[in-house]
C-alpha cells in the first residue's frame, strides 16, 4: 500500500548538534497505527563518530611510547637477575604496550565515519578492544600465578642489585604513563582497559623494589613470587570488572543506571499525548551512547509529531540519550513483538 511521507521538520543545531526527525505515517499497517520516527542525535549521536572528540589519543600515544622503549630494557633485567617479580613486570610491560596499541588503534578506527556497512560507524571499535584488553590481563594473571606457584616449590637465586635499579626506573616510566593515561580516561572504557594494564604494571613495580629490598636484607627469595601473586589479586578485579562491563555492552545490555519499566512510566506522565509506552528497548553503542527504541500509544486528539518530539526532547534532556526511535500508534499493538516492531 503506498504510504504518504509528510516533508521533514527543519532540522535544529544547537549546541548539542541535534536533529529531530518525525514522520507521520497514517495508515501504515493493517491496524490501522501511525509509525511516527524520532531519531535525537546528541552530541555522540551515530552518523557524526569522525566528530567525536578523543583527547585520550595524545595520552595513549605517549604512554605507549614510554612503555615501549623501557619494556626491552626490563626482558633483559629479568633474565639476569632471575626474578620472577621483574619478570612478571615486564610481562604487564609487554602487554601493555599492546594493549596501549590496541587502545590507540580503536580510538584512531572509531573516528571513520559510518557507511553502508556498519550504520553505525566504528565507535563500538574501543568497546571491543577493551573487551580484549580485560581478557588479556585475566590471562597474565593466570600465568603469573601459575608461575609463582612453581617458584614457591622450586626456589631460584635472584641477583636482588640488578631488580632493584631495573625495577626502580620502571616505577618512574610506569607512574609517568599512568598519570598520562588517568588524565584522559575517565569515562572512556577504552582507555581504561590500557590504564588497568599499566595499573598493574605499576604495582608490578612496586612489589619488585620491595622483593629487591627483603632479599638483599635477609636472603628470603620467596617473597619474590608471594609479592606476585599479591599484585595479581589486586589487578585481577579490575581486569574482571572492564571484562564484564564491555562484554554487556556488546551483548547490546541495558545500561545498568537506566530502568525501561520506570522510563515507561515516566514517559506516559512527563509527555502530553501519551497514553501508553510499551516494546522498549534500550542499550548502549558506547558507554557514553545510549540508543533506545519504543511503541507508544496516542491519547485521544493526541499529534504524532508532537509527541515524537516530546519524547525525543524528555529522553535526552532526562537520561542524555542520544537516538531515539519511537512507533507511534493509534491503538495498542496486539501482535507479538518481533512482528510488531516493522
Amino acid at each position: 500500500m503506498p504510504h504518504d511521507h509528510p516533508p521533514h521538520k527543519p532540522h535544529s543545531h544547537g549546541p548539542g548538534h541535534s536533529h529531530d526527525h518525525s514522520h507521520d505515517r497514517p495508515g501504515h499497517d493493517h491496524h490501522g497505527n501511525d509509525h511516527g520516527h524520532s531519531h535525537s542525535h546528541g552530541h555522540g549521536g551515530h552518523g557524526h563518530s569522525h566528530d567525536r572528540p578523543h583527547g585520550s589519543e595524545r595520552q595513549l600515544l605517549t604512554a605507549f611510547v614510554l612503555t615501549a622503549g623501557f619494556m626491552l630494557a626490563e626482558v633483559v633485567g629479568g633474565l639476569i637477575s632471575g626474578s620472577l617479580a621483574l619478570i612478571a613486570d615486564a610481562g604487564h610491560m609487554l602487554t601493555d604496550a599492546a594493549s596501549l596499541a590496541l587502545a590507540l588503534f580503536a580510538v584512531r578506527m572509531s573516528r571513520r565515519p559510518s557507511d553502508r556497512r556498519r550504520s553505525y560507524g566504528y565507535g563500538r571499535m574501543q568497546v571491543l578492544a577493551a573487551f580484549v584488553n580485560g581478557l588479556s590481563l585475566v590471562a597474565l594473571v593466570a600465568w603469573i600465578a601459575v608461575e609463582a606457584a612453581i617458584r614457591l616449590f622450586k626456589p631460584v637465586p635472584v641477583l636482588a642489585g640488578p631488580m632493584l635499579v631495573i625495577a626502580c626506573l620502571g616505577l618512574l616510566v610506569n607512574l609517568a604513563a599512568f598519570w598520562i593515561l588517568h588524565r584522559g580516561g575517565r569515562g572512556n572504557l577504552n582507555v581504561e582497559g590500557a590504564l588497568a594494564h599499566v595499573l598493574g604494571d605499576l604495582l608490578g613495580s612496586v612489589a619488585a623494589i620491595a622483593a629487591a629490598l627483603v632479599i638483599m636484607a635477609t636472603g628470603w627469595t620467596p617473597v619474590d613470587p608471594l609479592l606476585s601473586v599479591l599484585v595479581c589479586g589486586l589487578i585481577l578485579r579490575t581486569a574482571l570488572r572492564i571484562t564484564r562491563e564491555s562484554g554487556h555492552i556488546l551483548l547490546q545490555g541495558s545500561p545498568t543506571e537506566l530502568d525501561p519499566a520506570q522510563l515507561e512510566r515516566e514517559m506516559r506522565e512527563a509527555v502530553p499525548g501519551v497514553a501508553g509506552v510499551h516494546h522498549v528497548h534500550l542499550w548502549s553503542l558506547t558507554p557514553e551512547e545510549r540508543i533506545i527504541t519504543l511503541h507508544a500509544v496516542l491519547g485521544p486528539g493526541a499529534d504524532g509529531d508532537q509527541v515524537t518530539a516530546g519524547i525525543g526532547d524528555f529522553l535526552r534532556s532526562t537520561r542524555a540519550i542520544g537516538h531515539v526511535t519511537v512507533q507511534i500508534e493509534r491503538q495498542p499493538c496486539a501482535e507479538p513483538e518481533h512482528r510488531c516492531a516493522g
